[in-house]
């Protein structure tokens, strides 16, 4: 089984870290493919970055197709390029809110999203609205640390995510915490062992999804929006 894992950004850094993640959860015989577009933002943190960043997206996309992935994670936790990325692909793919809301659901009854800067607070709502999602998310909270601290070891991220972790814990009242960005998946244990709770990586959640569809043979529905594109020229 083939999993091809986009992180949208620019940063290769980040996309081993990835890479590296997806691997320490992936079942024995599952190749783990993890790649990012040579164009684009650095980080993704607003709209701007989200819009910018799909087109180089969509073309990883195509070239793992092509190379014959059998399902594609989007490794940013706004999902963008999602829709699109559905219409292109013929295997499943995840966007990694998505899949880590999903997960939370079921072993929570509520949880509280922990994400970067509090510009993208707005962005995690919309994507827990529109994923039938609102009544198990308690509250999304912003630890004000840009996305490329997280990949810089003399950063406080760590101490800030936990502080979050924990305000999550006492004044929410939830059971559970989903990570809001891909650049935390490799913190989601150590977090977990600290609070006693269940943490959710959603690079993780979606690559055991991701297995699970392959198994059982499904593939994206090609019967209404998610056809394939309608031929025609783009200039």
């Amino acid at each position: 089984m083939k999993i091809n894992i986009v992180n949208p950004n620019t940063t290769a850094s980040m996309t081993a870290k990835i890479g590296d993640c997806a691997r320490q959860v992936a079942a024995p015989g599952t190749d783990i493919w993890a790649c990012n577009p040579a164009t684009g933002p650095a980080s993704i943190e607003g709209h701007y970055d989200e819009a910018m960043c799909v087109p180089g997206l969509l073309a990883e996309i195509r070239r793992a197709e092509a190379a014959g992935a059998d399902a594609h994670i989007i490794a940013c936790f706004g999902d963008p390029g999602l829709e699109a990325a559905r219409e292109i692909a013929s295997g499943p793919v995840f966007g990694i809110a998505e899949a880590a809301m999903h997960a939370a659901s079921f072993v929570g009854k509520h949880f509280s999203i922990v994400t970067t800067l509090g510009r993208t607070c707005g962005i995690a709502a919309h994507l827990a609205e529109r994923y039938g999602m609102q009544r198990f998310c308690r509250n999304i909270r912003a630890c004000e640390i840009a996305v490329l601290d997280l990949d810089n070891p003399a950063s406080d991220a760590y101490a800030a995510i936990m502080q979050e972790c924990h305000l999550a814990l006492e004044q929410d009242d939830v059971d559970c915490i989903v990570l809001g960005c891909a650049g935390m998946a490799d913190l989601c244990q150590a977090i977990s062992k600290e609070l006693g709770v269940p943490v959710i990586d959603g690079v993780a959640a979606a690559v055991t999804f991701a297995e699970s569809l392959v198994r059982l043979g499904l593939h994206t529905s090609k019967r209404g929006e998610w056809n394939y594109p309608l031929p025609k020229q783009y200039l």
